[in-house]
């Protein structure tokens, strides 16, 4: 039995990728244009109707190497998240420890993050004023994921930390009010073919990425936690050095409308921390 204050799932449209012609490589520009808020790619994306689970009560079902995300209660010590330079220096620093220790990693780089803050009417999307995410994605592809350990680990030990596991992780969580407007949604790795993915160079006017568009299948289960608090984050794995099939190694994600927010719910707003993860 559900009610309102913790359904059983929830129906909406979520946007999925269409992948451009075969041969021709998907590319997606960050900073969109401050007028209209579109930015420049060269695909495109359709809306197609699903079932999002609510998994409030059977969240220890859904694990980082099962399902490639996995919710945990634990309240942060930085609240406020003015601005980048306190979060650097007080939220960084009790995130690393809170990934060693959910995780059992022996290191962790912390080496981006990005505030969300919902703002209808406002198609702007600039750095300082990022908005969620509308699209099913993964935030970065394996050889995305090689390049990271290059880009922001010492030259001398990255062959070593190569030849050990690592992963990528974004540390979600909603900040001052739970995310009942646009939640997140995640989908289990285990319902994902290799098919659904293709990937898309990332542009920024200072250096390139490259993340995973996502396709359409009905197979996919969609999950998640109604009405996250402060208090409460999400582990998504974005890559995993382990790509045997032995534990998921990503997973798609996105934010979404969820059509039974009632009228005057406040806005979301969250943060996501992205994290280099080095196992001994």
């Amino acid at each position: 039995m559900s009610d309102s204050a913790n359904p059983l799932s929830t129906q909406t449209k979520l946007k999925y990728s269409l992948a451009p012609p075969k041969g021709v490589r998907a590319y997606f520009h960050v900073e969109a244009d401050p007028i209209t808020g579109k930015r420049d790619t060269n695909y495109s994306q359709e809306e197609r109707e699903v079932v999002i689970e609510n998994i409030r009560g059977k969240e220890d079902s859904y694990t980082l190497d099962t399902t490639g995300f996995q919710y945990y209660k634990h309240p942060a010590k930085h609240t406020s998240f003015a601005n980048d330079e306190e979060i650097i220096r007080e939220y960084y620093p009790e995130s690393i420890e809170l990934i060693k220790k959910l995780t059992g990693a022996s290191q962790v780089v912390l080496f981006d993050h990005t505030v969300r803050r919902r703002r209808p009417g406002d198609k702007g999307d600039s750095p300082g004023r990022r908005q969620p995410v509308d699209g099913a994605h993964v935030d970065q592809s394996a050889s995305a994921a090689v390049a990271r350990v290059h880009r922001h680990m010492p030259a001398a030990e990255v062959p070593n930390l190569l030849k050990k596991r690592f992963q990528i992780m974004n540390l979600w969580r909603p900040i001052h009010n739970a995310a009942i407007d646009w939640p997140l949604t995640v989908c289990d790795y285990r319902t994902v073919d290799p098919d659904d993915l293709f990937p898309v160079a990332r542009i920024y006017e200072d250096s390139k990425g490259e993340t995973l568009g996502v396709k359409y299948n009905p197979n996919h289960k969609w999950k998640y936690l109604y009405g996250m608090t402060p208090d409460e984050l999400v582990l998504i794995k974005c890559a995993d050095s382990i790509r045997d099939g032995s534990v998921a190694s990503f997973t798609p994600h996105t934010g979404f409308e969820d059509p039974s927010t009632p009228a005057g719910t406040p806005a979301r707003q969250s943060i996501e921390i992205r994290a280099l993860v080095f196992y001994d």
